[in-house]
């Protein structure tokens, strides 16, 4: 399903051994003051995220075609959109919870997954990742993409396996002085929880977002049944010191952090449901802290932004406990993108509209390196 009009012959052809159509993009001249791209929008797929993917898609897609781009809807899991199917797949709203796991399963089975034969992106000028979660997010699709010499937006694949990797990540945040909480991977018995970190714990998938798998866990009775919550999601389980306080984030955007925000969430954590059902959290940016905070914490999250190797823009998240320390608890690498998204917020509290953010993101995507 190509999305130009030159014929295969016309198209130069690479040897590769991906999924995807591993052919260099063959890139149009234009004039210095052209403005229209176009642009290839990833969206969907099969992981738990699918739902906030598609709600990222139904805002990116029409805000960047209002900028004059030539913008294709694409699912990774379905493949190219048609107008018809874009009009009622870009109009679901997410869920309160994420898809179940049967669903998920199925999806699976019948996922194109960016396959030759039905998908053909050599001929768009970027692509834009709406990707949450999963493939999208954790560098496989990034890796797909620089073998076919593709530019695409959000951070290469090592940065992005890195991101998701919350334990890597723990590690390297220490490694340039950014404060996070202890943590212990499963299994670890509640003796050692007890005495190394305490109760409560945080018990999480190690490679998810959206805090899905994610449970508080108060005693030592409730923790194998979070354990085996979130190894539903993941094989790897983290068990991480619950930190008591506000939650703060700070948005990168091209090596500049952005005003910090600050969430109020109706439960202890800012979970699936408090994301993304109307009446759940309240944001407010700029964050109601005092300068010297903003920019101690401003500087953290470019540290851990800088350390993991992130691209053009990223999202940094934080609590603040009771003694006024910044404590960072996870990176995101393709935060979500909706014009009300906390990273869109931040943009727009620095005087940048959505539509300018995501004609920035797309004009500075992630070139494939040299020799892929």
């Amino acid at each position: 399903m190509p999305f130009g009009n030159r014929t295969r012959s016309e198209r130069p052809r690479r040897a590769c051994h991906g999924i995807i159509a591993c052919r260099r993009v063959h890139v149009r001249a234009r004039n210095p003051g052209a403005v229209t791209l176009k642009i290839a929008v990833l969206f969907g797929g099969t992981s738990e995220e699918r739902d906030v993917s598609i709600a990222s898609a139904a805002q990116i897609v029409p805000a960047l075609r209002g900028l004059g781009h030539e913008v294709f809807a694409v699912d990774t899991a379905t493949g190219r959109l048609t107008a018809p199917e874009e009009r009622k797949l870009l109009a679901a709203g997410v869920a309160r919870e994420p898809p179940s796991e049967s669903v998920i399963a199925q999806m699976r089975r019948g996922a194109v997954t960016l396959s030759p034969s039905v998908f053909d992106i050599r001929d768009v000028d970027v692509v834009m990742l709406a990707l949450h979660g999963g493939a999208g997010e954790d560098g496989r699709i990034q890796a797909m993409l620089d073998l076919a010499g593709i530019a695409y937006t959000g951070s290469n694949h090592i940065a992005s396996a890195a991101a998701m990797d919350k334990e890597l990540s723990k590690r390297l945040f220490r490694s340039v002085g950014v404060p996070t909480p202890d943590w212990l991977m499963a299994p670890a018995t509640t003796d050692r929880i007890e005495h190394t970190l305490g109760w409560p714990v945080v018990v999480k998938p190690n490679k998810q977002g959206s805090t899905v798998g994610l449970t508080v866990v108060r005693e030592p009775a409730r923790l194998q049944a979070a354990i085996e919550h979130a190894g539903t999601y993941d094989t790897e389980i983290m068990i991480e010191e619950f930190i008591p306080g506000r939650e703060l984030t700070v948005g990168i955007l091209e090596g500049v952090a952005l005003p910090v925000g600050e969430i109020f969430a109706p439960g202890e954590v800012f979970d699936y449901q408090s994301k993304y059902q109307a009446g759940g959290a309240r944001e407010v940016f700029p964050a109601k802290i005092s300068p010297e905070e903003s920019e101690q914490l401003q500087q953290h999250a470019l540290r851990a932004h800088t350390v993991l190797k992130l691209g053009a823009y990223s999202r940094i998240d934080f609590r603040r406990d009771d003694n006024g320390v910044f404590w960072c608890l996870e990176a995101n690498s393709l935060p979500g993108m909706t014009a009300t998204s906390l990273l869109p917020q931040a943009a727009k509290a620095a005087g940048i509209e959505f539509p300018e953010l995501l004609e920035r993101i797309c004009r500075g995507a992630q070139k494939p390196p040299r020799g892929a």
